[in-house]
């Protein structure tokens, strides 16, 4: 299984986010972080934005909803040709509708959990989905500490699920990153590792090995 690296553009200069997105170009995909103020306390951009965002990337976009009223918004942003759309399981109300929903709009369907959030409480709903995204902080801000205890359930997914794209998101470093390979994830959210280094595409082709290394 191919280790992806997708960095977050919520470590990026925002006043020059098309710049910012040509320093990751060797990327697999650009991790675009859209909130609310409500689902989780940060805002962010929205869909007008992340349209224009769509038009101009040299790479595919990842897009991570930490919003609420999952199933009305995410099959909107799944309609702007982006690659894959990520809606959390705590917002939906009809998840397998949902994901049904993107699908239909183009991207692939994938689905988030909070730490909080027990993996087996998805395992239904798994089957639906291209990709679930196992949250390694609390959504909401970058920069936080790697909460290491959640690559159980990424070791659980992976076990059941040996097909399935498991991305992590938080604290995804140098330092962390192999250990979440191990368990079993094979995409990777890296937001201030990557942004915060001189040369964010040497980077991300260093945790690209570091991963394929310990997957």
């Amino acid at each position: 299984m191919q280790a992806k690296i997708n960095p977050s553009i919520l470590s990026a200069d925002f006043v020059n986010l098309e710049s910012e997105l040509e320093r990751i170009s060797n990327a697999d995909a650009v991790h675009v972080d859209v909130m609310d103020g409500h689902f989780v306390p940060n805002l962010t951009i929205g869909l007008p934005v992340v349209t224009r965002i769509a038009e101009v990337s040299p790479i595919p976009l990842d897009i991570h909803l930490m919003i609420e009223d999952a199933d009305r918004w995410a099959p909107k942003y799944a309609e702007l040709g982006v690659a894959s759309v990520t809606f959390h399981y705590e917002t939906a109300l009809n998840p397998i509708q949902v994901a049904k929903n993107i699908g239909v709009s183009g991207a692939k369907p994938a689905m988030a959990i909070k730490p909080a959030t027990s993996v087996q409480q998805i395992a239904d709903i798994v089957e639906s989905l291209d990709m679930v995204l196992v949250m390694t902080v609390e959504p909401g801000f970058g920069g936080q500490s790697f909460m290491e205890e959640q690559l159980e359930k990424v070791s659980y997914l992976r076990r059941y699920f040996p097909e399935l794209d498991i991305q992590v998101d938080g604290g995804i470093s140098k330092e962390t990153i192999a250990k979440a390979a191990s368990a079993g994830a094979n995409v990777f959210v890296a937001g201030s590792a990557v942004y915060g280094s001189e040369n964010p595409a040497l980077e991300v082709e260093l945790l690209r090995k570091l991963a394929s290394v310990a997957l």
